[in-house]
């Protein structure tokens, strides 16, 4: 089965106040070690699969850059990257090659580069049209450079764009989202990812909103119920557009789904390089189902000493992945599929909590095929719990 190969590239412009990812600004200066130790793990990726009992394909058909903000690296670095992926790697003639960009990096050097290396998809890190609403959370870009980026995409042959926004941030109001929605589709992009902004301990906006503060324009963050109706406005408008929901935060045009992401989402392999990079490779013995490896989450334990750390997914862990994973997507579960793949009484323990979902309208069941209702979408989270702690 072809793998799906993910680089992670933590620099940044600026540190958006909402993140919560292993990104951040470094000097250019530490741009080509980081490039380095990346292009090493690559070269290296058949032996690490090894030692960590997983079988290693060599064959892979997507490829994603994120970050980060991946267009911040200098154009011989990037691809450099790519060139040592595809010497070492066998990438499928028609393979979906993603690369993530800030709105206003995207220079004719970057789209050049974007030909020379085969990049054929680009996902946008817009997260609102309302130019006071990026702003208010350290986006460096406006709309009309949104706009114009997009347009020069596609002058360079790259029509496959993803767009993504996120409900909650501050100052948004019901009509500065629907300004957003609107624009979204007048750009005529084909995918959509939509996000509900996360208030969490791991970014500066998270911890200003739980401690009640302004910093950030934090006191200006809506409410979660208002969130709640954002989301669900933009799937009801999304989909009405013809950009259909398949999975909790994706909407795509037909055929134009996130290949790279599916593979998270149905358990196909993938690995991934970089810091806080994870991979999940079959297992090569017959007692585990899989293997999942992750590197270090600080760019100095990376570049200090990048080997994995690894986790044996048993046979069960491996079918309680496949329904809270599975659930993600909007076709939702086949348990007569699961039945088939993991030929046990997992099945039959856990009716209860399926009728007990569904009593609560989070599920909905169609003859052997479970998926979440809208409101089991809003709390995924509480659903997916149900599965995973059965047998826990």
């Amino acid at each position: 089965m072809p793998l799906g190969l993910y680089i992670s590239v933590p620099f940044c412009r600026s540190k958006c106040s909402y993140c919560n990812f292993a990104s951040d600004v470094f000097s250019r200066a530490v741009h080509r070690t980081y490039v380095d130790r990346v292009c090493g793990s690559i070269q290296s990726a058949s032996n690490v699969a090894a030692q960590a009992g997983g079988r290693f394909d060599p064959q892979a058909d997507s490829i994603f850059l994120g970050g980060g903000t991946p267009t911040l690296l200098d154009m011989a670095e990037l691809e450099r990257i790519f060139v040592t992926i595809k010497s070492t790697f066998e990438v499928a003639g028609d393979a979906e090659i993603t690369v993530e960009c800030a709105p206003g990096t995207i220079t004719q050097s970057v789209i050049e580069a974007f030909q020379r290396c085969g990049v054929n998809r680009a996902s946008l890190g817009v997260q609102s049209f309302v130019d006071r609403e990026a702003a208010s959370v350290g986006r460096l870009h406006n709309c009309e450079t949104v706009l114009d980026d997009i347009n020069r995409l596609r002058s360079a042959g790259i029509s496959n764009i993803n767009v993504d926004l996120i409900a909650g941030l501050p100052h948004q109001t019901p009509e500065s989202w629907r300004t957003s929605l609107a624009q979204v589709l007048d750009s005529e992009v084909p995918h959509v990812s939509v996000y509900m902004l996360e208030v969490d301990e791991d970014s500066r906006l998270g911890r200003e909103v739980i401690a009640g503060g302004t910093k950030y324009h934090a006191n200006s963050v809506p409410d979660e119920d208002l969130v709640a109706d954002f989301y669900q406005e933009a799937c009801e408008t999304l989909n009405c557009a013809g950009i259909c929901q398949y999975e909790i935060s994706n909407f795509a045009r037909s055929g134009l789904e996130s290949r790279h992401n599916l593979k998270y989402w149905t358990r196909q392999p993938y690995i991934g390089f970089g810091i806080d990079a994870h991979s999940m490779l079959l297992s090569g013995t017959p007692d585990v189902d899989a293997v999942r490896y992750s590197t270090p989450d600080s760019l100095e334990g990376f570049i200090q000493d990048a080997s994995a750390k690894t986790t044996l997914v048993s046979r069960q862990a491996a079918l309680e992945e496949t329904f809270f994973l599975g659930l993600r997507l909007t076709e939702g579960v086949d348990l007569s599929r699961v039945q088939a793949r993991f030929d046990n009484d997992f099945l039959a323990e856990i009716t209860g909590s399926i009728d007990d979902c569904v009593r609560m309208e989070l599920l909905e069941r169609q003859n052997d095929r479970i998926k979440l209702t809208d409101r089991g979408r809003l709390l995924s989270n509480e659903v997916f719990e149900q599965f995973i702690s059965v047998n826990a």
